[in-house]
């Protein structure tokens, strides 16, 4: 697993499958503890992400990071975090469908790699592209649902928690039912 995993990684530096790869400082893997049974998926690297080549480390990472701190979850310790476009967008925009068509084969062997029992969406992206078309974050977020026997739940991404600050209670909500699905299904993640 380990040997099949660092290919994949250093191979992603050489990926030229979608435009993005002209405008990107490095492909952004992942980052956390590839033993964990819990992965977080957001949408695509931004600009901090870009250059220091892991995932959720500027402003929106800060947030998400004290966030999982409260249901006792750390980035270098018990959780897995990547995203499903490896490369950043211009402008931090959205990704274009063909950049995350592109990107889907890297996640896809990294969740089969990982074989996560749940799986967090961090976001509108990564929440219609892998729970549902028509997923609707403001709604839907908190809703379990089960895919090929892996739990399943979107959340606020961190970056829209920064521009809307009352939506932070909802997505704490969310955490704390991280938190209990955890109990339920993997309680070893706290022991990691």
């Amino acid at each position: 697993m380990e040997q099949k995993w660092e290919q994949m990684k250093d191979g992603l530096q050489l990926c030229e499958r979608c435009g993005l790869c002209r405008t990107r400082i490095q492909a952004v893997w992942g980052v956390g503890n590839p033993k964990s049974q819990v992965l977080l998926i957001g949408e695509a690297p931004g600009r901090m992400e870009d250059e220091q080549g892991e995932p959720f480390v500027g402003r929106s990472g800060q947030l998400l990071d004290k966030m999982l701190a409260v249901v006792d979850l750390d980035r270098r310790k018990n959780i897995y975090i990547t995203n499903i476009v490896k490369c950043r967008p211009p402008e931090n925009r959205d990704p274009a469908p063909e950049e995350v068509a592109a990107c889907l084969d890297y996640l896809r062997e990294q969740v089969r790699i990982l074989s996560p029992k749940i799986i967090v969406c961090l976001g509108r992206v990564s929440a219609t592209r892998l729970i549902d078309p028509e997923f609707r974050v403001t709604k839907e977020h908190g809703r379990w649902v089960e895919k090929d026997g892996v739990q399943m739940m979107g959340t606020f991404h961190p970056a829209a928690l920064l521009r809307n600050p009352g939506s932070k209670p909802a997505a704490l909500e969310d955490l704390l039912g991280l938190r209990e699905k955890i109990r339920q299904l993997c309680p070893e993640v706290y022991e990691l």
